[in-house]
């Protein structure tokens, strides 16, 4: 039986970390994430994944979902300002709200994943368009004696 010293496992390759082979560019770190966007009652619970641009919107396509190219456009915003379009699977839950809620609440969470996928490079131009900021505004509620939250009935003087 043979007896290795110290010196001899040393020399041998034993892997310290795991790295690409290519030097680090803007956009080299591809990491899975998970975030959550809101907008008025719409919610998205959103997962990113490395792949090849694939979308999954509650079992369906991006394109099936909204068939409005606006609402595509605005979720694939926060990808395209990145440029990783293609870089990026896309699954995500939306429940609650309307079109336009759920598209706003989509972009939140992609956003938000993009961000903790790797926060050093994407936060600074994710956080100057704008997409990182939870659109606050919801539907004023109705108060008593008003038609509608401030439309008041018809007055009539006699």
């Amino acid at each position: 039986m043979t007896e290795t010293t110290v010196d001899e496992v040393d020399t041998e390759e034993t892997p310290q970390s795991y790295t690409s082979e290519s030097a680090p560019s803007r956009n080299s770190a591809i990491e899975p994430a998970a975030a959550t966007g809101r907008r008025k009652q719409a919610i998205a619970r959103v997962r990113i994944a490395p792949g090849s641009g694939n979308w999954t919107i509650n079992g369906r396509t991006l394109e099936a979902y909204f068939p409005n190219k606006v609402h595509q456009q605005l979720v694939s915003s926060p990808l395209v300002e990145l440029e990783l379009s293609d870089r990026y699977d896309i699954v995500a839950r939306i429940d609650g709200g309307g079109v336009s809620g759920q598209a706003g609440a989509l972009r939140l969470g992609i956003a938000r994943a993009l961000n903790a996928a790797d926060a050093e490079n994407n936060r600074p131009a994710l956080k100057k368009a704008g997409f990182l900021t939870r659109d606050a505004r919801v539907t004023e509620r109705k108060k008593a004696g008003l038609k509608k939250a401030r439309k008041a009935p018809q007055y009539s003087k006699r």
